[in-house]
This record gives structure tokens, C-alpha cells and sequence, in this order.
């Protein structure tokens, strides 16, 4: 799908691949990709975890100065991959990669253990001049998302790339409740169909209760 001369594509999982109208690409999240994906120029970690810091999908969308930006969790690990420039990032960072501000925000479990607050992992936000993407990591619905509220409307499109899964990260249900809080020009879902966690059937329960709230949503084709 293309929203304001931004291209977003699903790679699988919380996999995605953003290309902008100067050619930039930027990968979030790949794990298990497909062979023949051409070489990205920034790829972007959200934290540890083998399901969203996979060294071998890093290896085949990297090339020889791809930025690969993580917390500091993922560090360890990406030092492993040659060639690429390594760049850590802590909550609330930011950066700028061509014409898109990239900032980092909060993403953790609220009650359950898999992903606490205290290790620092991270949502990103892609701040392109007339749109605005979110990845919320693996995340519960927190409090810190009513601060992306403003992002949408005045000529900006936000679009919400939310974890519908369940067990580690929000179920549908909640990510619904969450991109209502967010209101996003466009919810999207992810962390399912993998074979790690989550099913399309949670996919589609997400997107049918954002439409009924009124919320723009949609399930994007694998690529």
C-alpha cells in the first residue's frame, strides 16, 4: 500500500518494509522474510528477541553500510553481522536517515513478564513530512501511546501498525481499544502468522472492531 508517497509492505510477523519517494528503504522487524527482497538501507530493531532481531534476515537485507539501529539489548548480537553500521538508541532518541525523523518510544507488557519496562525496548515512530508510521514493538496497550494522538489530521496521516497476537502482546480486543485511544488515520495489524504466536483469524478480529469503532483499519498482504 502507498499513503502519501510512502510505500508500506509486510515482510511477515511484525516484519515491514517502508520505501519513500527518494528510494530509502527500511526494514523493521524482518524475520523469516522472502528470498529476492531487494538490500535496505536501515533497518530498525525493536529489541532482542530472536522473532524480531534475526541475525540471518538481517544478513540477507543488509548490505555494506546498512544502518542497523537497536536498543541496547540487541547490541551483543548485531555485532556479528559485517558491514553494517551499528547504531543503539534509547527511549526517546532520535535521529534522522534522509528526509524521515526516526524516534524511539516506550513498548513493554503491563502485567505480564515477557517484555518489562525496565529493559528499555522500543516502539518506533517514521516521521515522513506528511505521514506519520508507528511500530508499537511488542507492547501492551500503555499510557504512553495517548501521546501520539496529535500525529493525525492538519494534512499528516498516522498509520498504526499495532501486535494483535495475544499471550506475549495485546490481543485483538486491546489493540483495538488502543488504536481507538491512538486514532490513527489507518490501523494495520501484526504479530501473527509466523508460527511463533497468533493467528490471520486475530488479524481479522482486530480489523473488524476497529471498523465498527469507526477506525480505519486494514490486513496488508505478506510480500
Amino acid at each position: 500500500m502507498e499513503v502519501g508517497g510512502i510505500k508500506l509492505e509486510y515482510l511477515g510477523h511484525s516484519g515491514f518494509l517502508i520505501t519513500n519517494g527518494g528510494g530509502n528503504r527500511i526494514a523493521i522487524d524482518p524475520y523469516n522474510v522472502s528470498q529476492g527482497i531487494e538490500k535496505v538501507d536501515l533497518i530498525l530493531i525493536t529489541h532482542g528477541h530472536y522473532d524480531h532481531c534475526s541475525i540471518k534476515d538481517i544478513e540477507l537485507l543488509a548490505k555494506k553500510g546498512t544502518i542497523v539501529v537497536v536498543p541496547p539489548d540487541a547490541q551483543s548480537k548485531v555485532t556479528r553481522v559485517k558491514d553494517v553500521e551499528m547504531q543503539v538508541m534509547n527511549i526517546k532518541d532520535e535521529f534522522s536517515f534522509g528526509h524521515v525523523k526516526i524516534e524511539t518510544v516506550h513498548a513493554y507488557n503491563v502485567e505480564k513478564e515477557f517484555h518489562p519496562k525496565k529493559e528499555g525496548w522500543v516502539g518506533y515512530l517514521l516521521k515522513f513530512p506528511n505521514v506519520v508510521i508507528y511500530h508499537a514493538g511488542d507492547t501492551d496497550k500503555i499510557s504512553e501511546m495517548n501521546n501520539l494522538t496529535g500525529y493525525a489530521g492538519k494534512g499528516t496521516e498516522l498509520i498504526a501498525l499495532l501486535p494483535v497476537s495475544g499471550q506475549f502482546v495485546m490481543t485483538a480486543e486491546e489493540a483495538a481499544d488502543a488504536a481507538e485511544m491512538i486514532k490513527p488515520s489507518l490501523a494495520v495489524p501484526m504479530h501473527y502468522g509466523s508460527g511463533v504466536v497468533g493467528s490471520e483469524e486475530d488479524a481479522k478480529k482486530f480489523v473488524e472492531i476497529c471498523r465498527k469503532s469507526g477506525i480505519n483499519a486494514m490486513i496488508l498482504n505478506r510480500i
